[in-house]
Formats: structure tokens, C-alpha cells, sequence
């Protein structure tokens, strides 16, 4: 005979928080690693990402964005940008 009532009702009366006594930390470190393009133009430029369809506003020279890692190859193809490794 299966006596699973009496599991239940015991599994009733605990509060959830002692039934997962677990921490989960939020995952700090991204799966890519990030990729830096530094505008060496003249005035200011916006590039739009050719698969994420970001915008990256680049408002001074010498500028440094933070690309998504799927932009990162067609940024290479744009005149005045230039990949940096922080």
C-alpha cells in the first residue's frame, strides 16, 4: 500500500524556503568574451550591427564600444573602426 499521504502532508507544513536551501548566483561572466572597437575618425559615426541590429554610437575619436561579439566581423569591414583588445 502506498503511504504517499502521509509524505504530503508532512511536505505541506515545511515552508518552500527549507525545501530549496540553495543560493543561485546570477552567471557573472558571459559565454563570448567581449569585443572592443575604438572609432579613429574625425567627427561621429553610428554603425548598426549587421546580425544584432544594434546601434553603436561612437561620439568622439578615440571612442570605445563594447560590440556584440555576432557585429564583431562586420565592424572590421567599416572605415574608422578599429578592433581593440582591453
Amino acid at each position: 500500500m502506498c503511504n504517499c499521504s502521509n509524505r504530503r502532508t508532512e511536505l505541506a507544513g515545511t515552508p518552500s524556503s527549507k525545501l530549496s536551501n540553495q543560493n543561485f548566483e546570477p552567471q557573472k561572466r558571459s559565454m563570448w568574451p567581449e569585443v572592443y572597437f575604438e572609432y579613429v575618425g574625425k567627427t561621429a559615426m553610428t554603425v548598426t550591427g549587421n546580425i544584432s541590429g544594434k546601434q553603436y554610437r561612437f561620439n568622439n575619436p578615440g571612442d570605445k564600444q563594447i560590440v556584440d561579439y555576432r557585429d564583431a566581423s562586420g565592424m572590421m569591414k567599416v572605415p574608422f573602426l578599429k578592433r581593440v583588445f582591453k
